[in-house]
């Protein structure tokens, strides 16, 4: 079993299934099961344990058996968690977020911007002047902004990941 302490691994699941989603990993029964199980044993509203087995399948984190009833022809799906395959998700996450981040830093170096004093709304040069620096929002003066604080914490997280 993985660690649901460990941060990263945490962080990760908080943002594929919510807190609802990692409180059922949690508490999911051992084996395989059905969907009605796992929220009776976990307290769980069965569309949140559905919602969230769904997507932990899409992201290879559980497995679906279906099962045929022979008298009746209903199909019972039974699930077990399988969370092998999380370190290669975390590498995955890992990449798209550097991709992301990289974007974002050209962004913030390749323009100019100018936001509201009252906090209204940030843009660059060319939109900026489009309002001939005044907020759409307010009407105030647009105040140039200097964004190096902002590419320095970027370039140090890029750092950080790509460690």
């Amino acid at each position: 079993m993985i660690d649901l302490n460990n941060p990263v691994i945490r962080g990760y699941l908080i943002r594929l299934v919510g807190e609802d989603g990692l409180e059922m990993i949690k508490n999911m029964p051992e084996g395989e099961v059905t969907d009605e199980q796992i929220a009776e044993a976990t307290g769980i509203l069965l569309n949140i344990v559905r919602r969230t087995l769904f997507i932990l399948n899409e992201n290879k984190l559980a497995v679906c058996r279906r099962e045929r009833d022979s008298s009746s022809g209903w199909l019972t799906y039974l699930w077990t968690l399988d969370m092998s395959d999380i370190e290669p998700q975390l590498v995955k996450e890992k990449k798209r977020i550097v991709k992301n981040l990289k974007t974002r830093l050209a962004f913030e170096e390749d323009n100019v911007f100018y936001s509201c004093p009252e906090g209204c709304t940030r843009m660059n040069f060319n939109e900026a002047t489009e309002c001939e620096f005044l907020c759409p929002f307010c009407g105030e003066d647009m105040m140039f902004e200097d964004n190096q604080e902002f590419v320095g914490k970027i370039k140090k997280r890029l750092i950080s990941l790509e460690k």
